[in-house]
């Protein structure tokens, strides 16, 4: 999951950036300290060909030469949106509707990568807390909006914060006194757990679920449940409150909502007789993994419950509330902080799921090439993430096979969103010549029956690109 992460492509210059460095310090990393005896390792290198900075970028006329006959094809319905960038310059290819918004899908989480890189960079971590009751023995459970978090080492997320390792955190700090009862205190998230714009099945359909501010491994019900759908439970801030009592030997019934007091002040006697201290004293503390660990996760995997958590970080870190709607307003101000194109976008989430949500295709693809430059290091973890076509992620089995996507595979790089009649990619592509390329495709007027059609339609788009100079 993290193996793209750690050696990146900063693509629009050919820069290589390896563990050692920025990375390592987002990733929580000790500083390396040279020692006289043991084996050295070999420098790591690169696993993708870097960009060729003198290859000639396409043209417009050859651009629309090659493009125009694979747009207005059928099975991309009515409705065809399409921008190509240089990702070396920024500048914009080729344009057709690429101002428009268009219902994105999960081509969204781009956007929520970036806000959130931006507002919080890529070495934040998510607390949860355990804080002191008003009353004896009782211990809340504070969510920070965690969605990786495990009961666990057990967990659906590899290197996520675990309550088992929270409960023993509490147990030292109570010093032998037993917790009598689990408040659960998810107060950070306020607004509706479901979004607006969301289809009816998505609820309980596997690919989404209620977003609250404390859940277990992503709301899973079974933290075993494989990549994609998996049955959530409709109250996970609960469910992990019942988690964390059973650790702490506390019956379920003793699991009840509420919020945490008031933290102490640094006047305030630190503890009392019967251990755990004043009321709102921190009794233990876990962290998620570090952002860019979680927005590789958000796009390797398409994770929608990840996607909501990472836009609510947004809104937490610009003063907003941490709703559907304070996350996207709050995702649409650091877009305009970045000086990307606003025209067309409207935002109701941040995994994509919701029928709201419009983006043009010219602002993914500008905003991939800001991610690209080597003045925003903080964002090239949007790449270590990105599809491989033919490789990895939701393109491992697209490409090669339907006619006209062979140029495509492993030099392709891309999003993808699929909803109902709603198809789209985006990302970045190497041109035969060797010059990188951001493009963005976006339809939202397929025929219902339409999916595999229209995909292969868009794949035969980023694979004519991959395999012509354009010129």
């Amino acid at each position: 999951m993290l193996a793209a992460v750690l050696v990146l492509v900063l693509v629009a210059v050919g820069l290589v950036v390896i563990r050692p460095g920025p990375v390592g310090r987002w990733l929580g990393d000790a500083p390396a300290t040279p020692t006289a005896t043991g084996t050295v390792e070999s420098t790591p290198v690169a696993v993708l060909a870097a960009a060729d900075t003198a290859a000639p970028p396409p043209t417009a006329d050859g651009l629309r030469a090659t493009l125009e006959p694979l747009i207005g094809v059928t099975a991309l319905g009515s409705r065809v949106n399409l921008a190509v960038a240089d990702a070396l310059t920024g500048e914009m290819l080729f344009d057709h509707g690429g101002g428009q918004g268009t219902v994105p899908a999960s081509v969204t989480k781009l956007l929520t990568a970036v806000t959130v890189l931006t507002a919080r960079g890529p070495g934040h971590r998510i607390p949860t807390r355990a804080v002191a009751g008003t009353q004896p023995g009782e211990v809340i459970l504070v969510g920070g909006g965690d969605p990786t978090l495990a009961a666990d080492a057990k967990g659906f997320y590899p290197g996520a914060a675990s309550l088992t390792d929270l409960a023993a955190q509490v147990r030292t700090a109570l010093g032998g006194a037993a917790p009598t009862s689990i408040v659960v205190d998810s107060s950070r998230y306020s607004g509706p757990v479901y979004g607006p714009g969301w289809d009816d099945d998505i609820p309980t359909g596997g690919y989404g679920g209620a977003i609250t501010a404390l859940m277990l491994d992503g709301a899973r019900k079974n933290p075993k449940a494989g990549q994609g759908w998996a049955e959530r439970v409709a109250e996970p801030d609960l469910f992990a409150g019942r988690a964390f009592a059973k650790l702490l030997g506390v019956p379920a019934d003793a699991v009840r909502k509420g919020t945490a007091p008031p933290a102490p002040t640094e006047t305030t006697e630190a503890t009392e007789p019967g251990g755990g201290g004043e009321p709102g004293a921190e009794l233990g503390v876990v962290h998620s993994p570090p952002l860019i660990r979680l927005v590789d996760i958000m796009i390797s995997d398409s994770d929608n419950i990840v996607a909501e958590a990472l836009a609510r970080q947004v809104a937490l870190a610009r003063d907003r509330p941490a709703s559907f709607a304070g996350a996207a307003a709050a995702m649409a101000d650091v877009v305009a902080e970045l000086a990307l194109p606003t025209d067309g976008l409207l935002l109701a989430d941040g995994s994509g799921l919701s029928r709201k949500n419009l983006i043009s295709p010219v602002l993914l693809t500008e905003l991939l090439a800001l991610a690209a430059s080597p003045d925003r290091p903080e964002l090239a973890a949007v790449f270590g993430g990105l599809p491989v076509a033919g490789w990895s992620g939701t393109l491992r089995d697209r490409y090669g096979a339907a006619p006209g996507t062979a140029a495509g595979v492993g030099v392709v790089r891309a999003k993808t969103g699929t909803l109902t009649r709603v198809h789209a990619i985006a990302g970045v592509v190497t041109t035969a010549e060797g010059r990188l390329l951001t493009f963005a495709v976006l339809t939202d007027d397929v025929p219902p029956d339409g999916m595999e059609p229209a995909r292969a339609a868009l794949d035969r788009i980023a694979a004519a690109l991959a395999g012509c100079g354009c010129r």
